[in-house]
């Protein structure tokens, strides 16, 4: 149903590489992009996350309760990926673990302060 998610940042050339390094654990790239904004899927055809320098310019700020998801097929790689942003510079927010009956996650903010986490049912 979600087609992509866009987070805010000030400084975009900053922000690309952190998730150029990330997302390309879980095989996304960059497919998009122009010089306000940077946008990473595994596919075209699959939801997509985005960067954006904001078009009303006025700076960039984190929603609070905003958060983005984002699924694995394993435990094992919610740790990998975790422990991945935190060495790009992320701030942890919750190290993984089980947070109800079969689900586990782990939840980080990213160098401009958005909250995202890498999780999976299991």
């Amino acid at each position: 149903m979600i087609g992509y998610v866009t987070l805010g940042t000030n400084d975009l050339d900053r922000a690309a590489r952190f998730y150029d390094a990330l997302l390309a654990e879980i095989g996304a790239a960059r497919f998009m992009q122009s010089e306000r904004f940077v946008a990473w899927a595994v596919a075209p055809d699959k939801p997509a996350l985005g960067l954006f320098i904001p078009f009303d310019g006025k700076p960039a700020t984190v929603g609070n309760g905003t958060m983005v998801a984002l699924v694995v097929d394993s435990r094992e790689k919610v740790a990998a990926l975790h422990k991945k942003a935190l060495e790009l510079g992320a701030t942890d927010e919750g190290a993984p673990g089980q947070r109800m009956e079969g689900f586990y996650a782990g939840y980080f903010r990213d160098p401009d302060g958005n909250k995202l986490n890498f999780y999976c049912f299991s």
